[in-house]
């Protein structure tokens, strides 16, 4: 062969072989264009009555808190009870020292006695001035007699003028000291008056003395805890300086401030005779709305709940988280935090496997059996047995295919 026809015979060879392989290649997959779907869980709904959680923070307060003040000046003269301690009705908290007491309430009753002299002395001299008036009228008269004579006489020439001017001094002395005498005797109820004045204020003083002079020895008026002890056995104290303060066992408040969109529901609640119960985060103690303040401000207005049941260790000053519950809602849902999607949208399952948007009202927070909060809503499309998808989807809409992962899933 022909060395020109070698490359010849292997450009035809390469040639069958790619023929061949052509022929005998594999027909290629139809590509089909497929649907994306997205797993989610579902819950089935159930409309039903639930309550409504609102959450709370506030303070511990003692509003029936008494503070002790000292009734009279003086040193402390006992004080038997300490910081925080426990009390009964009727046991001895502080008491002043009865030397400091004496003198005050005797000093009261000796401005008593005194003007009680002094009504009986301006009575003795009434009876005087009364009976010396008639003797000094007598003199007047007597003197008027004389300074005639004396004026006839001058006029025979019988008596000089000196005689006569003496006369007339003694008629105008006479009559000067009636007119005081007159005056004194006028004047009587004025003075009497007066006395009866002083002496009504010098009793009320006694008796304010007494009532003072028996508080300075101050017990307990209720069971209580002491707090707020500022002195100590021998201090000297002046009048109405706080000693003490005392708080009943009982009676604890808690005052929390409420946003007002929660205000006029919760009136309306307390209105209608419903007991609205607040549980503290560990569950230690109730508390139950009692009312609310008087004057509110921006961040809303103070809720005042009183404690149900034993303090087990509350103080006042203690800040406290609780759940408050509110009035139960009929044809509500609860569902996960998850399922809401804005502020007032959720999806719902359709029968072909698609989401459907819906608008559901907000009613608040609810707790679900194991203690989880949960969100619960109302609405329309929210009827038994729909469907709710509860994974949150950021790129859900009204149409997107999915599919359940959880088919067994129930309300909560």
């Amino acid at each position: 062969m022909s060395k020109r026809l070698i490359p010849f015979l292997i450009i035809a060879v390469g040639i069958a072989g790619f023929l061949l392989l052509k022929m005998t290649r594999p027909e290629p997959v139809e590509v089909t264009a497929t649907e994306r779907s997205w797993r989610v869980d579902v819950q089935a709904v159930e409309p039903g009555i639930h309550t409504p959680v609102l959450a709370l923070y506030g303070e511990v307060l003692a509003p029936e808190q008494l503070t002790v003040t000292a009734t009279l000046a003086g040193r402390i003269g006992e004080r038997p009870v300490a910081e925080g301690q426990q009390v009964s009705a009727g046991d001895l908290l502080v008491a002043l020292d009865d030397a400091d007491i004496g003198p005050a309430l005797a000093q009261a009753e000796a401005q008593v006695a005194d003007l009680e002299a002094q009504i009986r002395s301006e009575q003795v001299r009434y009876r005087t001035d009364r009976a010396a008036l008639a003797s000094e009228q007598a003199i007047v008269d007597n003197a008027r007699r004389q300074l005639e004579r004396t004026r006839a006489l001058v006029d025979r020439n019988l008596a000089s003028r000196e005689a006569l001017e003496a006369s007339t001094d003694a008629a105008a002395r006479a009559e000067l000291t009636v007119n005081t005498r007159q005056r004194a005797v006028e004047e009587r109820p004025a003075r009497l008056q007066s006395l009866q004045a002083k002496q009504a204020q010098a009793v009320a003083n006694l008796e304010s003395t007494r009532r003072d002079a028996a508080r300075a020895r101050m017990v307990a008026p209720f069971d209580g805890i002491v707090t707020g002890v500022e002195v100590a056995r021998g201090d000297q104290v002046s009048r109405n300086e706080p000693l003490l303060s005392l708080y009943p066992i009982d009676g604890l408040e808690l005052r929390a401030r409420v946003p007002d969109v929660f205000l006029a529901e919760l009136q309306r609640a307390l209105a209608a005779g419903e007991s609205l119960m607040a549980t503290s985060a560990d569950g230690q103690h109730r508390f139950r709305l009692a009312r609310f303040a008087g004057t509110s401000d921006a961040s809303g207005t103070e809720a005042i709940l009183e404690l149900e049941g034993e303090p087990d260790g509350l103080r006042p000053g203690a800040l406290m988280p609780v759940t408050l519950e509110r009035a139960p809602r009929n044809n509500s849902v609860s569902i996960p935090f998850s399922a809401l999607y804005g502020a007032d949208s959720v999806y719902l399952l359709t029968t072909d496997g698609r989401m459907e948007r819906a608008t559901v009202e907000r009613i608040g927070e609810a707790r679900g059996d194991n203690g989880e909060r949960r969100l619960l809503v109302s609405g329309n499309a929210l009827v038994a047995g729909a469907r709710l998808i509860t994974t949150h989807l950021p790129n859900a809409i009204t149409g997107l295919k999915v599919d359940v992962a959880n088919t067994g899933a129930s309300g909560e």
